[in-house]
Formats: C-alpha cells, sequence, structure tokens
C-alpha cells in the first residue's frame, strides 16, 4: 500500500501569499479612499455651486451661510467640514470652478486641503489647473504643493525662460522631458551661504542638504556622486555632480559656478558629456545631458553659447537663501517709512 506524500509547509510560499493579498489590500484601500475623496471634492462643489446659484437668483447675502452653517452641523453632527468657513470655500470652489468635467477630471483627485491651498494661494484658474496636476502626478501633499506654488515652479518652467540646446540635440520625446525638468532659477533657500562663498563651499552646501536638494532638481533623480572621476587620454578630470535620472534614462552632469555665464563653461560641459557617453553609458543608456548652474545667467550670451554645441546642455541661474534675503526690504527702512507715512497721516487728520 503506497502512502500519500504529505506536501512540507514552504515558508517562502506562505510569505510570497502574505504579501499578495497586503499589496490587494492596499490596492483596494487606495480606490476606496481615492473614491470617497472624489465624492467628498465633488459635494463640496455641488453645494457651493447651490449657495452660488441662491444669491444669484434669490439675492441671498453673505449672511446665509452662517444660518446654513448651523442647520446642516445639527442635523449632521457626526460629519465635520461644514463650518463657516468651509461653506465658503465651498463657494469659491464653485465660482473659480464652473466646470464639472474639470472638477471631475483634475481637482476631484486632490484632498480638500490640497484645493483650498490653490484657492489661498493661486488667482489664476490655468495657474490652479497646472499645479494641480502636478501634484497629482507626483503625489506631493498639500504642504509639498504650498512650497511649489510659493517658489513659483510654473514660472521657474515656463518656456520662454530656460536656455538650453535639447530641441536640436534630442530626439522629441526625450527633449520634451528634458526641457520639463530644467528650472531657471532653481531656488535653493535651504543654503545660507555669502556672495563670496567658493565654490566648494556651495557644492558641500548641496551635498549636506542632498534631501532638500534633490527636492529642488525635481522628480526622477538618483545622486551618483560628488568630484565623479573621468579618465580621459591618460588624464584626470572630475565632475562637480552626477546624478541618473529615471525617466530620462541617462547621466546628468551638473556643474557649479559661482558668478555668470561664461561661454567657455559650455565647452568643458560639451567634453564631459561625451567622456561620460563613451565611458560609462550601457547600451540602454540615453546620451548624457549638462545642467551648468550659475549665480547669474546671462540668456543672450548661453543661448549663443550653445548653438553650435552637439550634447544636450541646460544653462539656469540659482539663488540661495542669503540672495533671497537680499531681495527683500529691510525691516528698518520699512518701519521708518511706516513711521512716517504715519506722523504725515496725523498731521493732516490735525489740520482737518
Amino acid at each position: 500500500m503506497k502512502l500519500k506524500k504529505t506536501k512540507v509547509f514552504s515558508k517562502r510560499v506562505y510569505e510570497k501569499t502574505i504579501n499578495d493579498i497586503k499589496k490587494r489590500i492596499i490596492k483596494v484601500r487606495q480606490t476606496v479612499v481615492s473614491y470617497a475623496n472624489r465624492e467628498l471634492i465633488l459635494l463640496y462643489w455641488e453645494i457651493g455651486r447651490i449657495i452660488l446659484l441662491r444669491q444669484k437668483n434669490e439675492g441671498w447675502g453673505a449672511k446665509i451661510i452662517d444660518k446654513m452653517s448651523c442647520d446642516i452641523s445639527r442635523e449632521f453632527p457626526e460629519m465635520k467640514g461644514f463650518s463657516v468657513r468651509n461653506l465658503r470655500y465651498m463657494l469659491k470652489f464653485a465660482v473659480e470652478n464652473s466646470s464639472r468635467i474639470i472638477v471631475q477630471q483634475v481637482v476631484a483627485q486632490l484632498p480638500w486641503g490640497s484645493n483650498i491651498a490653490l484657492l489661498d494661494k493661486l488667482n489664476n484658474q490655468h495657474d490652479r489647473i497646472w499645479y494641480a496636476e502636478k501634484a497629482i502626478k507626483n503625489g506631493w501633499s498639500r504642504n509639498m504643493l504650498v512650497h511649489q506654488i510659493e517658489s513659483g515652479l510654473h514660472e521657474r518652467q515656463a518656456t520662454g525662460t530656460k536656455t538650453h540646446n535639447f530641441r536640436s540635440t534630442l530626439p522629441k520625446v526625450q527633449s520634451d522631458l528634458a526641457h520639463e525638468t530644467i528650472k531657471d532659477p532653481y531656488i535653493f533657500n535651504f543654503l545660507n551661504i555669502s556672495e563670496r562663498a567658493s565654490e566648494k563651499e556651495l557644492e558641500n552646501g548641496l551635498i549636506n542638504h542632498i534631501a532638500s536638494f534633490l527636492l529642488e532638481l525635481g522628480k526622477g533623480f538618483a545622486y551618483v556622486g560628488r568630484q565623479y572621476h573621468l579618465n580621459a587620454g591618460g588624464e584626470d578630470f572630475y565632475i562637480d555632480l552626477l546624478f541618473y535620472h529615471l525617466e530620462l534614462r541617462c547621466y546628468v552632469a551638473i556643474e557649479l559656478k559661482i558668478g555668470a555665464f561664461k561661454p567657455e563653461y559650455a565647452g568643458k560641459m560639451n567634453f564631459y558629456l561625451s567622456a561620460i557617453d563613451s565611458t560609462l553609458n550601457k547600451q540602454e543608456d540615453n546620451p548624457a545631458i549638462g545642467i551648468i548652474l550659475c549665480r547669474e545667467n546671462n540668456k543672450v550670451v548661453a543661448e549663443y553659447s550653445l548653438r553650435s554645441i552637439s550634447k544636450p546642455i541646460g544653462v539656469a541661474a540659482y539663488k540661495t537663501a542669503a540672495r533671497i534675503k537680499e531681495k527683500l526690504p529691510d525691516i528698518k527702512v520699512m518701519e521708518q517709512k511706516l513711521d512716517d507715512f504715519l506722523i504725515k497721516e496725523s498731521m493732516v487728520n490735525y489740520g482737518k
């Protein structure tokens, strides 16, 4: 009589099964949360539309919102979000988003807090949609969305502000993505270095704040190294900073300059990129891209310098905390101006 073999319990199979189940639970939970959020945003938009229509058709004033808040909260005490302040945001949300399609397809994918940030920080609907789409694509939290708005990301990524030769040196798909990746200027407000700081101090500051630096560079950058060594023709060369971009599938070399852009910087970067393509690139890698970061970017000089360059290079300015602070009005000057104004006003009123 043959004995039936008993299968031995496999810990590996069990762990794989548990992981598969966890992934399915997480996916469904995310779907449920996303669906619930979308329905809540649509509800807020519809409430805002109702208030807006009643104001137009029935002549309701602003005070009616106070009464509505009390009545709705009394009827649904377990539900939060119907305060006077929030109802006013719903009204503004409806005023600024007249299209239900836009609400469904874009802003309903963001949490309510992020939509409030868009309403508070931006006056232009086109800008709101741009930041909303970026927030969805990159998974920004509300705080990150506010940071990107306050740093002027849209303006810094706008077509007309950038200096590069990507269109003439890269295939269209990669060129478009590379164009979207670069900014001008870069904002390094986590660095508090003086105007006299050396390139080494700038480099050290960026590496010491690598998380903030990567955040400012944008999605897809992976840090490879600093003062990255290259050997060409028996001579040693060192790239300030080297990254690999996961979406562009290419190396990105960054050179740091403490002064204004000079034409010779483009030639040096062109050499670095040729060396990277020859010594580091694998078959699946795209041509390397260079970014020259300068304290000042003379766009005319940069554009002339890049015209005959064969490798894809972008030139951009950067601002540190010290330079940003320099552009802010001096508090003592502002206080003196305010005192002068008040004295002047008091004299006028006294004369009356």
